[in-house]
């Protein structure tokens, strides 16, 4: 404990309060707050601080959420580019050529969006490792 209050001591740090980031289960981090004086936190900074946590921790995962969804949607668009380039060049349907795509995954032990990016990238579909 001696070694804790010695590095806390030489960081300059006297008081510390901390909140969890969380909505609906999801633990998002922590919002730490550091004072140089001890004792420097009260109740209503604990009011304040666990507040402004549950708006950070909202605003947090709404933005995970517009992340992941404009990744899904980045990532559709590839795969349906790729599907094109097959259905043009092959004369396939849609299924045929995810189908094509979706074995050249496996086949090379590629993620279906690495093959559908080199494909766009390339023109060309990966060769098998």
């Amino acid at each position: 404990m001696a070694t804790i209050r010695r590095a806390r001591a030489d960081l300059g740090i006297g008081s510390m309060l901390s909140f969890q980031l969380y909505v609906l289960g999801d633990d998002l981090g922590a919002l730490n707050l550091y004072a140089r004086v001890p004792r420097a936190f009260g109740a209503e900074s604990e009011r304040v601080g666990r507040l402004f946590a549950a708006h950070a921790g909202v605003a947090m995962a709404t933005a995970q959420q517009v992340s992941q969804l404009k990744h899904a949607i980045d990532t559709r668009d590839l795969i349906g580019q790729a599907k094109g380039i097959l259905m043009e060049r092959h004369k396939l349907i849609a299924e045929q050529a995810f189908a094509l795509l979706v074995r050249a995954s496996q086949h090379s032990n590629t993620k279906l969006t690495e093959v559908a990016s080199y494909l766009c990238r390339s023109g060309e579909l990966p060769t098998g490792r």
